[in-house]
């Protein structure tokens, strides 16, 4: 499994079945690491009904780790 850093959390069309962790850190501080497939997998409904994947083929969030990917 490859581990990457960004400044935000993501899930990406581009990083499905890459075996990617990884780890962000939010305006406030705080540190989250998740598996990106297995994000991807509990949330596919979700995700692939959403305009922004849909349309530019990933969701962000800079603020926090969204309550639909937490375990």
């Amino acid at each position: 499994m490859s581990k990457v850093t960004k400044k935000r959390f993501v899930v990406s069309k581009s990083l499905i079945g890459k075996g990617v962790e990884i780890t962000f850190t939010n305006k406030k501080g705080e540190t989250f690491t998740y598996n990106h497939d297995e994000v991807y997998a509990k949330n596919q409904e979700k995700l692939e009904t959403m305009e922004c994947f849909q349309k530019y083929g990933n969701y962000t969030n800079s603020n926090n780790l969204p309550t639909w990917a937490r375990d």
